[in-house]
């Protein structure tokens, strides 16, 4: 799925991304990157709104199955179970999420149990490559990489009929 595709699904289909302004930066096999900007996702101390982090995190990594499950020809609901996320610095201005599969033998062994079982579970890194851009509040020897706690994110429970969730 295209980029450009996969953006309008996302605001066809999950009104929060569109009212985020999320767009996707890539869209290939191996990760989804997605990115959001500051204005309609600002708190009250003029930073990124901790739920917007942990949504575009989850999107990141919802996205990333669908369009597999999608490329697999696998028809799939995706449902979260459960998601939790480490705060460790304000973000400032324009921040993005990048969804892989950290092994790659473990997409097969998903799709292997699927088609036995019904249901699988495989494990996701959307948050442990949160980025932003760091300004004068950030120490100077930080990256622009690992802002977040890196959480797994395990998606599971698929089914062949239409039903998977996700956990953490």
């Amino acid at each position: 799925m295209s980029p450009s595709k996969l953006e309008q699904y996302l605001h066809d289909h999950i009104p929060l991304s569109k009212a985020m302004h999320v767009s996707v930066v890539s869209a290939g096999e191996e990760e989804i990157i997605l990115r959001a900007p500051l204005a309609p996702n600002i708190n009250h101390r003029d930073t990124v709104f901790g739920g917007s982090v942990s949504a575009i995190a989850i999107l990141a990594a919802w996205s990333l199955l669908h369009t597999r499950l999608q490329s697999a020809g696998i028809s799939s609901r995706l449902v979260i179970q459960r998601n939790t996320m480490d705060y460790h610095l304000p973000i400032l201005g324009e921040f993005t999420a990048r969804a892989f599969i950290e092994q790659p033998d473990a997409w097969q062994r998903f799709i292997g149990m699927l088609k036995r079982k019904g249901k699988a579970r495989i494990w996701f890194h959307p948050c442990s490559n949160i980025t932003a851009k760091l300004s004068a509040l950030s120490p100077a020897n930080l990256s622009h990489w690992g802002l977040m706690s890196p959480n797994l994110f395990k998606l599971g429970h698929a089914d062949l009929g239409g039903h998977v969730s996700a956990s953490t």
